[in-house]
């Protein structure tokens, strides 16, 4: 007889909403329309788990799908996953004869055009290209003025048969703050990048600079293609504005239970160091999450929800455990103890948020949710409530002098 997998319930978890991914994907493709999408499931998708997030980025209506590194695009390939994939950040080490053969999209900027040639002609397979411009952030991309022998050397190798020019690409380094003036530069530079290269002959299937604030807050940055990753999570990329304000649904919750309550008396301290005493007698909660599941070890005074009710952590967060105070006393052994409740961290809509735990960790959403460790289980949910497929669009106001690709006076809503 055959019996069904006994799967016990997690005791840290990623709760990862795929309906929340469909819908952030669906809404950003309506904000950035007749522009395509394109989802970056990098770093596992934020540490969403790339394959799942990938599936459900495509089944809203992403077009292409985006890694940093070639071993990313090789796992999903491995998954099943046929989509266009572009990876761009490589090292000597690169598999570019592996991304050729998976038939993986590559950014190039400099030394990466040659090495990626070479595994060309060994395979004797052309190469699918993204050409790379720095248009300001300074990291990858090839310099200005490289750019037009740059683009030279990449159509002689596609004269050869070697390559094909995809893509025409670059990064914005300030787009979460809309109304800094170097986005306009970036953008300037950009299209004089792209005419320097249709003009010696490229035929580019497409052009992209935009990320999540730059599909947000400037429709006349999304050309052909949006690279969308923070929206995709549900998470905002502005100060001062929530994810509910420009339409969007968190979709990691990250859940756990309390593992032990302890009564203490006045005076008791909490945790490495001690920088925390009770102030009376009291109830301590232990949370079994810590620094090596991904949680900063410095976000002391972060939200810690428990019954609806939100606590702050008290004491040094260590390697496995957190402390909260739930200033009471009498309920530890009784009937009302709060051993096995369920405790959350983080999620979305009524719960403590990703950006209240990045602020008091002195750091950006982003990095919290990419950092939760692969010792937090992943467990897959999907909501009732994907119902809203056809939002209308929520964005920033355009910044001053922003342009669409024609040059006329782009227009976005202002988000309330």
């Amino acid at each position: 007889m055959n019996y069904p997998e006994f799967r016990p319930p997690a005791e840290r978890a990623a709760v990862i909403d795929l309906a929340a991914i469909r819908h952030n994907v669906r809404h950003l493709a309506h904000v950035v329309s007749p522009a395509r999408v394109m989802a970056v499931v990098k770093a596992d998708a934020y540490g969403h788990g790339a394959v799942e997030t990938a599936r459900a980025a495509v089944e809203a209506g992403a077009a292409w799908l985006g890694v940093a590194h070639i071993s990313e695009a090789l796992a999903l390939r491995a998954a099943g996953v046929t989509e266009p994939v572009l990876a761009w950040l490589h090292t000597r080490n690169a598999e570019f004869g592996e991304a050729i053969r998976a038939n993986v999209d590559l950014g190039v900027s400099g030394w990466d055009l040659d090495a990626v040639v070479a595994a060309a002609r060994e395979l004797e397979m052309p190469a699918r290209v993204h050409l790379k411009i720095d248009t300001g952030l300074g990291r990858n991309g090839c310099p200005e003025d490289l750019w037009e022998a740059f683009v030279g050397r990449a159509l002689a190798y596609q004269e050869e048969g070697l390559l094909r020019v995809v893509g025409i690409f670059s990064h914005f380094a300030v787009a979460d703050e809309p109304h800094r003036p170097e986005t306009d530069e970036q953008l300037r530079k950009f299209r004089e990048a792209v005419a320097v290269a249709e003009d010696a002959g490229v035929d580019r299937e497409v052009r992209h600079i935009a990320n999540t604030p730059g599909a947000l807050s400037r429709p006349d940055a999304h050309f052909d293609l949006v690279r969308i990753g923070l929206g995709m999570y549900g998470l905002s990329p502005f100060a001062g504005q929530t994810s509910a304000e420009l339409g969007l649904r968190p979709a990691m919750s990250l859940k756990t239970t309390i593992a032990a309550c302890k009564e203490v008396p006045a005076g008791q301290g909490v945790s490495y160091g001690l920088h925390y005493r009770t102030k009376e007698p009291t109830t301590l909660a232990l949370i079994p999450l810590g620094y090596a599941d991904g949680i900063p070890r410095v976000a002391t005074g972060a939200p810690v929800q428990v019954d609806g009710q939100t606590y702050p952590v008290v004491g040094r967060i260590a390697m496995d455990q957190m402390v909260i105070d739930l200033h009471r006393t009498g309920i530890a052994g009784t009937a009302d103890s709060f051993e096995g409740r369920e405790v959350v961290l983080f999620g979305g809509e009524g719960q403590p948020s990703v950006d209240e735990w990045a602020s008091a960790a002195g750091s950006i959403n982003y990095e919290i949710i990419t950092r939760i460790s692969g010792r937090v289980q992943r467990v897959y949910v999907d909501s009732a409530a994907d119902d809203d497929a056809s939002a209308p669009p929520i964005a920033l106001e355009a910044a001053p002098g922003a342009q669409d690709a024609e040059g006329e006076q782009a227009q976005a809503v202002q988000a309330k």
